[in-house]
């Protein structure tokens, strides 16, 4: 089920201009993107962020990994080593320990996208109450001219980074391109796919082909990196 859903998920996204995404055919369980930080009023404006996406077998029904791979991102809740912290990506349910509800968690309803505009949403509106890093959350709170000031300094570094035939859409370009599909609860059933509608996207879809999956620098999230 990971596969179908994952496969059609990037031939929507494909036809985005905000994110660039590579996949490896022999597992498309795995995905590299960059995203590009399209809002004029954001300080981040003109980025091209690079990062790393992990699905597990059981996606949609447990959310992916993220983790930034442009380095030295200077954000109250991005990790040192890139990962972050975000609801979207905590796993369904509530959550006694942290106080996050069902709704603020992931759900099967989600999908990349939603996952990728919030991330965009959040560099622009960080949450400094639950600090992944707490000096820059200390920088965003008591010195917005330095806090700024080291974000346009990473925007201009990460250029460096744009893929050759990459480049930033136009405004012209993010207007042709239609506004998000809401997902509601009729959309529940497009992603309940049967056994029968399984297709293989290149390897197998066994779960013994994850072998790629994780990276020695990337293990299994431990709980501090979760909350």
């Amino acid at each position: 089920m990971a596969q179908k859903r994952l496969l059609q998920e990037w031939l929507a996204l494909d036809k985005e201009k905000w994110v660039h995404i590579e996949t490896d055919e022999s597992n498309i369980l795995r995905w590299k993107l960059g995203l590009w930080v399209v809002n004029p009023d954001s300080v981040w404006h003109g980025a091209y962020f690079q990062a790393d996406m992990k699905f597990s077998p059981n996606y949609p029904y447990q959310p992916p990994h993220f983790r930034f791979l442009t380095k030295n991102i200077c954000h109250p809740n991005v990790y040192t080593d890139g990962n972050l912290c975000i609801s979207i990506l905590h796993k369904p349910g509530d959550d006694e320990h942290s106080g996050e509800s069902a709704s603020e968690r992931w759900n099967v309803l989600h999908g990349v996208e939603s996952v990728l505009r919030s991330v965009l949403l959040l560099l622009d509106d960080p949450e400094i109450n639950s600090a992944a890093n707490v000096d820059a959350s200390v920088l965003y709170r008591d010195s917005s001219s330095e806090y700024n000031r080291r974000a346009k300094a990473l925007v201009a570094q990460s250029l460096q980074d744009v893929p050759d035939g990459v480049t930033m859409p136009t405004p012209a370009q993010l207007a042709a391109t239609p506004p998000p599909k809401q997902a509601d609860d009729d959309d529940a059933d497009f992603w309940i796919l049967s056994d029968d509608e399984e297709e293989d996207f290149g390897g197998s879809d066994s779960d013994e082909d994850m072998g790629d999956f994780e990276d020695e620098d990337d293990d299994e999230m431990d709980e501090e990196h979760k909350r």
